[in-house]
């Protein structure tokens, strides 16, 4: 490989860090205040779940990645810019601690390169229209499985009377649902920084055009860096996740784990790339709802909601003008 080439790997590796760092607070939010793991057991609960999780799902997610720029315009700068737009949206969006996604700011950001390039021509719009769809549907699918888990826990429990013994049931599950969850959430990210290398070694003619998905270097590097990102774990994030949102109980930390958890995990094989930081406030906030509507601390939420609608545009334009930037000193 060429020097150029290393160098791009190495910052789409570097997202994959951001990445778990940003979006570390997914998978530990509900465990650390709830109080089952200290802050510092939950990140390295959560990276071990994200770095094996390559051992459970395929490469669907990194093909569709791949797919959303025409091979034609994807070059060694598109992607570079892309990389960087990305990094840039997710340590602005970590500094004022909102949860936005890490997945759609790449998607937008490589978008935003390639259009710098090539003009609206260059994108796949059959691609962009099924990841666009899943912004909303992930989100609502989290919500309504994490409301329906939690009423199910309670209709099956609501004449239990032990009520500290129950509580200590639910904590001990949530530890496999906060594993579930990072499984899930290792195996979609990862997937997606995937994609991108994929993409790059095809467009440097290292890898065939019509090879199923890529070498076995770059599943363990990304799973590796993303790993790596969350042990470094992202707080402003986690205490607006954890805390800010909806106070959480045991049984609601589980339910809300879980619900994402099998949202996450379906749409994976399907090779759908969708947001985990999404579909893990939707579920936390149907959790909340089960209480009372007020529960819920909607001027959060709000600001949550913005954050995520501004993500992709966001993404785009930073890739966009850092494409422009990059051509001035050639």
């Amino acid at each position: 490989m060429t020097p150029t080439v290393v160098a791009v790997v190495a910052v789409a590796l570097a997202f994959d860090f951001v990445n778990g760092f940003h979006d570390a607070a997914n998978s530990i939010a509900t465990v650390v205040s709830t109080r089952v793991l200290s802050p510092r057991l939950a990140v390295a609960w959560a990276a071990f779940f994200n770095f094996i999780a390559f051992l459970v799902f395929g490469t669907a997610v990194a093909a569709t990645i791949a797919k959303t720029v025409k091979p034609e315009y994807f070059d060694n700068r598109v992607i570079f810019a892309g990389l960087m737009g990305a990094i840039a949206w997710d340590l602005i969006t970590w500094f004022f601690g909102l949860p936005t996604s890490s997945s759609h700011a790449l998607v937008g950001a490589m978008a935003g390169g390639a259009v710098a390039k090539a003009g609206w021509s260059a994108l796949v719009a059959s691609e962009f229209q099924k990841i666009v769809a899943f912004i909303v549907l992930s989100p609502l699918v989290g919500f309504l499985l994490g409301f329906t888990f939690l009423v199910i826990a309670y209709w099956v429990f609501h004449r239990y009377q032990k009520v500290e013994k129950l509580n200590r049931g639910f904590r001990k599950g949530q530890l496999f649902s906060a594993a579930a969850f990072s499984l899930a959430h290792g195996s979609n990210d990862a997937q997606k920084t995937m994609g991108v290398i994929f993409a790059l070694l095809i467009a440097n003619h290292q890898v065939s055009a019509t090879a199923s998905g890529p070498p076995f270097w770059v599943i363990i590097s990304c799973h590796t860096a993303i790993a790596l990102g969350t042990l470094f774990g992202g707080w402003r994030i986690v205490h607006t996740m954890g805390s800010k949102i909806t106070k959480l109980q045991p049984s609601q930390g589980m339910a809300a784990e879980s619900a994402a958890a099998m949202t996450i995990m379906a749409n994976t094989l399907a090779g759908i790339p969708v947001s985990t930081t999404h579909t893990i406030t939707g579920a936390i906030v149907g959790v909340g709802t089960t209480q009372r509507l007020s529960a819920v601390r909607w001027g959060v939420a709000s600001r949550v909601v913005w954050a995520w609608a501004l993500t992709i545009p966001g993404a785009f334009v930073i890739a966009f003008f850092t494409y422009r930037l990059i051509g001035l000193f050639r």
